[in-house]
């Protein structure tokens, strides 16, 4: 079987290694157990996450096996990295519900039956630890003036960094000692931005153990224009339906920019590569047969193959001009709720097409919201009975998103 790293490396996820040619034998020579960590930051994984999802499911077809790390104890936290200022403390009873989410999502992705893949809580190690005997035994090898050369530390350097933050790093590499020891764990994956809190692990583990670990990134997910993919539409593009619809994860997909179009069939779909290379032979319009590509397999990976056949049949309705009121996600509303009528504002809010009033209020005074393919300029409309046709309407956001509402 090819050696998985040759995988990776074709298809882009590589950025950083801690020991090349060491990681390359290692992965030629025998099945690891590998780990990749997620905070439970909210309430659903994003398109950002799905990378390493992607990322840990070429090494498990490969044979090796993966801890999937969810960070209920390093949640209490929060990873400083890439953040101008402190994260917001959740409670226990939020991080906990977090948890569980991921794992519920995870395991759509990573088969753990018959002991193939290990999902672990760092709760469960970190928050018993004891703390003055934690610094004792492993802040002693930690160099403060080393750990402020990080990026996660140093871009906050102008802002402050509380002393709460800074336990961050000692925190994620104690994990990677703990599934050392427990699992034979040798390689952690990450994306770019944990380079620094990898390194501290593989560190902590020569220091207590005096054996060898290794470490390995992946590019952050961006667009050609370098905005981050985990932060999209104005908030995250998240794997879960009820925040993002399989339609509206399909369309974001299908409208991807030409110049991503074959890196992202690389690193968010298992195409084989001799198919994603003739793709990328196609140009101009041919190129949008590719996003149609893209946008399928991607769906049918997180949302399943029915729902990614009706995003495409949805897709294709819309593009051709018809057909737009059978393929829209469609929400369903109390009738009483127009009896007395709701404000556009508050309808395309409660909808999800907007984030925000003030974007709402924008788009309603240029033009960019239609009510049954009539456009409504007025921000202070109201949204009656009187607007329904058998029940339903058909609203609709710029020229390619549609929510159709039905009342009951």
């Amino acid at each position: 079987m090819e050696n998985v790293f040759n995988i990776l490396k074709e298809r882009g996820f590589i950025e950083q290694t801690t020991h090349e040619k060491e990681i390359i034998q290692l992965l030629g020579d025998e099945k690891i157990t590998f780990y990749i960590g997620m905070d439970p930051t909210a309430d659903s994984l994003h398109v950002g996450h799905f990378l390493t999802l992607m990322a840990m499911g070429h090494m498990q077809r490969a044979g090796h096996r993966p801890i999937c790390l969810v960070g209920g104890g390093t949640g209490m936290i929060g990873d400083p990295t890439d953040r101008t200022d402190m994260r917001r403390v959740m409670t226990k009873d939020e991080i906990q519900s977090n948890v569980n989410k991921f794992k519920t999502q995870i395991s759509r992705f990573i088969d753990f039956d018959d002991d193939k893949a290990i999902m672990v809580d760092n709760a469960d190690w970190l928050l018993n630890l004891n703390y003055v005997e934690f610094i004792r035994n492993y802040g002693i090898h930690f160099s403060v003036n080393k750990m402020l050369t990080a990026d996660a530390y140093k871009s906050r350097f102008e802002k402050g960094l509380s002393f709460f933050e800074f336990n961050y790093m000692l925190m994620q590499s104690y994990d990677y000692l703990e599934l050392f020891r427990k699992y034979n764990c040798k390689l952690q994956f990450g994306g770019n931005d944990q380079w620094s809190n990898i390194l501290g692990g593989i560190n902590l583990i020569k220091k207590c153990e005096n054996q060898q670990a290794y470490g390995m990134t992946f590019p952050l997910l961006t667009t050609s224009d370098g905005k981050k993919m985990g932060k999209s539409m104005g908030g995250a593009l998240w794997l879960d339906k009820n925040k993002a619809t399989p339609f509206d994860f399909y369309q974001f997909f299908r409208n991807t920019a030409d110049d991503d179009v074959i890196k992202f069939l690389k690193l968010l779909t298992f195409l084989p590569m001799d198919e994603i290379n003739e793709l990328s032979k196609l140009k101009d319009k041919e190129i949008n047969k590719a996003k149609e590509i893209l946008a399928f397999e991607i769906t049918k990976l997180v949302h399943g193959e029915d729902e990614a056949n009706k995003a495409l049949e949805g897709a294709k309705a819309l593009f051709s001009g018809s057909g737009a009121k059978g393929s829209a996600p469609v929400s369903t509303i109390d009738k009483n709720v127009f009896s007395d009528g709701i404000s556009l504002m508050d309808l395309l809010l409660q909808l999800k097409l907007v984030p925000s009033k003030s974007e709402g209020r924008r788009l309603i005074i240029q033009g960019g919201i239609r009510i049954n393919e009539v456009p409504i300029k007025d921000f202070k409309y109201i949204v009656t009975l009187n607007d329904f046709n058998d029940n339903k309407i058909l609203v609709q956001k710029g020229k390619k998103v549609f929510h159709q509402v039905e009342l009951i």
